[in-house]
């Protein structure tokens, strides 16, 4: 939060206002003191002592009264023009602090001076607030979107290890009940994966350890591990991949195409096509996966990249939501972006521009 706040309440937003304070502060004492000397300047120098019978008590009463007034002509303006601000800030903070992230402050503060530095700390601590307030609503979805997905394997986990246990099963039912387990236990794994990487991703700003290495070879190497599910699938593969050295993190950006890659395929229907594209233009590496499968809705492809969605609802095939959002982070961490274009029906091209070294 100290970095939140350091980021939308500048610190020289802080030094400006205690500097104004300051000189404000000091100019109401010189006004006050300056007029306090020109009355008794005028009384000593005129009449007026004996014409209004002013003796040292009364002059300097006076002088008292005209000092304490325009203080606290002064005071007013301070207090409703800056005073009273920063005690509603300092209350509102007190609010943040206690978890209270829908207050706002009236930017209705300053009516002098709607663009000054006060205007600007009000503006960036509204500006804090809403941003927490997307990040506890964040973390929560995150939350329960993770227990929930996270539950779910445990269960049929923990429901066909207690029918293996409990015996009186045919071999095929064993293997079966095996298998299943397997696979939950995989989708666990890979979830928790996942999870740790976007969340160390979403903390980072640079791609950190990268070397030079060939794209077009890291593409052939993570087709070659989904080689059995293209098979099965009988899927006719188109390769298109021109010869290119990157200089990135290879172990990261082999994220990207494993999870498009897993995608299209899993998408896919029987002797459907795969096609995959990797060309150098002017400005970028372009690279494309295009497959022939299922296809997404309009309503599916502007959600595709949110964590935890799925824009098969009925579970029928394997996923946890987290692949999308992973790949879309990696892309532009690495300066990239990612495209996707899809008929419902018919298949999808993801489209991933990475830029030139």
């Amino acid at each position: 939060m100290t970095a939140l706040i350091k980021k939308l309440i500048p610190e020289r937003f802080i030094r400006s206002i205690s500097t104004r304070l300051t000189f404000l502060m000091l100019f109401a004492l010189s006004v006050s003191s300056l007029l306090a000397g020109t009355f008794l300047t005028i009384i000593y120098i005129t009449d007026l002592k004996t014409t209004w019978d002013l003796g040292p008590v009364k002059i300097t009463l006076i002088a008292l009264a005209i000092s304490y007034v325009t203080s606290g002509i002064f005071s007013i303006v301070l207090n409703r023009n800056i005073l009273k601000p920063l005690k509603e800030l300092t209350i509102a903070t007190k609010e943040i602090a206690a978890g209270n992230f829908n207050i706002q402050v009236d930017n209705v503060l300053n009516p002098f001076n709607q663009n000054s530095e006060l205007g600007t700390l009000v503006d960036g601590f509204n500006n804090m607030a809403s941003e927490l307030k997307s990040t506890e609503m964040f973390r929560n979805d995150f939350i329960h979107n993770f227990s929930h997905e996270f539950k779910t394997p445990i269960i049929s986990i923990r429901g066909f290890a207690r029918q293996l246990h409990q015996g009186n099963l045919t071999p095929e039912q064993e293997q079966e009940f095996a298998r299943i387990i397997m696979d939950e236990a995989e989708q666990l794994a890979n979830m928790s994966s996942n999870v740790l990487l976007l969340t160390k991703l979403e903390n980072q700003g640079i791609v950190t350890d990268k070397t030079h290495f060939s794209l077009d070879e890291q593409l052939r190497n993570c087709l070659i591990l989904f080689e059995e599910q293209w098979s099965a699938k009988n899927l006719n593969l188109d390769l298109d991949l021109e010869e290119i050295t990157i200089y990135q993190n290879s172990e990261i950006l082999a994220h990207v195409w494993k999870n498009l890659i897993s995608n299209a395929i899993k998408f896919s229907k029987q002797d459907g096509f795969l096609n995959i594209k990797c060309k150098k233009t002017t400005d970028h590496i372009h690279i494309s996966i295009e497959d022939t499968g299922t296809g997404m809705t309009e309503e599916t492809m502007s959600q595709i990249f949110e964590k935890f969605y799925q824009g098969d609802t009925s579970h029928a095939t394997p996923g946890n939501g987290l692949g999308l959002p992973l790949t879309k982070r990696i892309v532009e961490i690495m300066g990239g972006r990612i495209f996707v274009k899809s008929t419902y029906g018919k298949g999808s091209t993801f489209t991933v521009h990475l830029p030139l070294e």
